[in-house]
């Protein structure tokens, strides 16, 4: 049937409208509401955060804790127990040595001989240069202004171009309906969809609580540190001053949040 003039007119300045309202929409996301989304008092304020983790520690703990701090944060974050290794989802987890840190085994052999076989957990490293943000299609991932890089999974189109950006394979794609293999369901924290990407969102919802991520609190032995790097009086600095200090992949540039004090 032809399309009269009229209508295709009416047509026409009904797409321009939903063109300029999807680009306000957008705009609104990405920049927040002051009024609305002003910080809480209670919540925790820094310009780049990041966790140290003191491996010693970490490995004499760990057949006694028995990694308490990925059950925590599964349990916490409505994280999917897939049996199939292939398609599970990994907010935190563990790796050895020699797959975590492959180029330090091949320039210290020594450093090599004592990690061997020592499991080094691993999470999204929060990068300064997060390569897994430039090649976002959608802005679904986007770092926020404290060093946090985030996840809108109502954004994610599923494309898993940050995925094959993130070089330390921190982010998981849904090929299931995630809540078919939940055992638990944590009502305060939304479940994920199928078809998108997901991974560790350093617990935001809880420093907006002033609450550390949820791993930190967990460990047993005080392994895990938490703080601003950009405060020399934080948890963090304080936990790696003085000390040996290593980072994933670092002469890639991407500048990772997570360190590994190796002394």
């Amino acid at each position: 049937m032809a399309i009269k003039r009229r209508d295709f007119l009416k047509f026409g300045a009904l797409t321009l409208l939903g063109t300029a309202a999807s680009s306000v929409v957008s705009n609104f996301v990405a920049e927040g509401n002051a009024e609305e989304y002003a910080p809480a008092p209670e919540q925790l304020k820094g310009k780049r955060w990041a966790i140290a983790i003191e491996v010693k520690k970490c490995k004499e703990a760990q057949k006694s804790c028995g990694f308490k701090c990925i059950e925590v944060c599964d349990y916490i974050h409505n994280i999917p127990q897939i049996p199939d290794k292939k398609k599970e989802i990994k907010w935190i987890w563990h790796d050895e040595f020699e797959h975590v840190f492959p180029e330090q085994g091949a320039t210290n052999e020594y450093l090599d001989e004592y990690f061997k076989g020592v499991p080094f957990i691993l999470l999204c490293n929060h990068c300064e240069h997060p390569p897994c943000v430039r090649v976002c299609p959608t802005r679904a991932t986007f770092k926020r202004e404290d060093g946090i890089v985030m996840m809108d999974y109502h954004r994610c189109i599923g494309c898993r171009f940050c995925m094959a950006a993130c070089p330390y394979g921190a982010r998981s794609f849904n090929w299931y309906d995630p809540r078919r293999f939940l055992k638990h369901l944590n009502p305060d924290f939304p479940t994920r969809t199928k078809g998108v990407v997901e991974k560790c969102t350093l617990c935001y919802e809880r420093l907006a609580e002033g609450k550390k991520p949820a791993c930190v609190e967990a460990c047993p032995v005080g392994a895990m540190h938490f703080g601003d790097l950009n405060d020399p009086n934080s948890d963090v600095r304080k936990a790696i001053k003085g000390r040996m200090v290593i980072r994933r992949k670092e002469d890639l540039g991407t500048g990772p949040s997570i360190l590994y004090i190796v002394d």
